[in-house]
């Protein structure tokens, strides 16, 4: 707020109206200059145009599960293509959102990995999508008539933790009351990460109440360091234990997310070892989010199959960790981020098949 109205200042508009410019955009979820009827009408098409530019435009959107999913493609000031995806659920309404066009993780399972890093979005940008899903339910865009975004999961497009300082800065615009910020409730925000350990540690110390979702999808170091390259660095010991640090510091309890993989990271074993490397590090501290992955047309990474699936879930809650599988949505509109991009580079409008774990497909607890 203190940076509005210096910002307003220097138009030479007294510094009071950066309220009313701030009440419309995060408390009527507008930045239509038309509609701010309290501001002067000279000043508030100067005001607009110099504080609230439009930063996203919708590029492509499909709609899935009778409408209460809605995917968009969207572009960036710059040409840069990212996703997010807008899912009702009977007791809340969640917005899966991208943090970075593309991503530099590598992930070989995952749509978004293969289409590498263009570049990290601002605080603006990453609101701006949630300002517009907050208006999108509000504006009954969804199946069933109206409704109120509750929940923002960072699992779209991108490394939230490799964006640090710009997704710590959009959490807070999300949690804070207007109309400083969007008034969510900071224990509705989940951050993941694929296990950024002084980033996590970090994170801890912010004091945000957020959720944090580890994306593991492998116990053993053998196998991640091949699922997940950034393992390389920061070994699986070294994420569970800033992953138990950040529940010490905040007492909420961390998400582990594990995409199961057909006779990859499925096995019984592995199940019973990612048990075992949990509970040594205490109880209560944690619960697991099996992910059916969403299986890519010709490619090796495809879903397990049911019974294996309910093997592992079965090991992993007789040894006592609260489990649950993912609900899966839009996997009929290529619900894994990085797809619609992929598509748009390849040709405009076309929705490429294929699938990885990434945001739209899951939703943090």
């Amino acid at each position: 707020m203190a940076e509005r109205k210096k910002a307003v200042a220097g138009l030479g508009i007294p510094g009071f109206r950066a309220d009313q410019l701030s009440r419309h955009y995060f408390g009527h979820l507008t930045r239509d200059a038309a509609a701010m009827s309290d501001l002067p009408a000279a000043a508030r098409e100067e005001m607009v145009a110099a504080l609230l530019p439009e930063l996203i435009t919708p590029v492509h959107e499909l709609k899935a599960d009778g409408g209460d999913t809605v995917k968009t493609l969207w572009s960036m000031h710059d040409g840069a293509k990212v996703e997010s995806v807008l899912m009702r659920y009977r007791d809340r309404t969640t917005l899966c959102v991208s943090s970075q066009a593309g991503c530099g993780m590598a992930c070989p399972f995952c749509a978004t990995g293969q289409l590498g890093l263009t570049r990290n979005l601002s605080v603006a940008e990453i609101v701006e999508q949630v300002r517009l899903a907050a208006l999108a339910s509000r504006d009954g865009a969804l199946g069933h008539g109206s409704t109120r975004l509750s929940n923002v999961v960072f699992m779209g497009m991108g490394e939230p933790l490799a964006n640090y300082k710009a997704v710590v800065g959009a959490v807070r615009r999300m949690v804070d009351p207007a109309p400083a910020g969007l008034g969510l409730s900071a224990r509705n925000v989940t951050v993941s990460t694929v296990g950024l350990v002084p980033a996590m540690r970090k994170l801890a110390d912010e004091k945000l109440p957020v959720t944090l979702a580890l994306s593991l999808h492998a116990p053993d170091d053998e196998l991640r360091d091949e699922l997940i390259p950034i393992n390389s660095r920061w070994k699986v010991g070294e994420a569970l234990d800033a992953a138990r640090h950040y529940f010490d510091v905040t007492g909420r309890r961390v998400s582990i997310e594990y995409a199961l993989i057909r006779d990859m990271n499925d096995h019984g074993w592995r199940a019973t070892l990612l048990a075992d490397e949990l509970v040594k590090r205490g109880r209560g501290w944690v619960h697991v989010n099996p992910i059916p992955l969403n299986p890519t047309p010709g490619s090796k990474w495809t879903a397990s199959d049911p019974a294996v699936e309910r093997e592992f879930v079965d090991r992993l809650r007789h040894a006592g960790i609260p489990t649950t599988v993912r609900d899966t949505r839009g996997s009929d509109i290529d619900g894994a981020c990085g797809q619609l991009a992929a598509g748009a580079e390849d040709q405009p409008g076309r929705v490429p098949a294929g699938a990885s774990a990434g945001g739209g497909q899951q939703e943090a607890e």
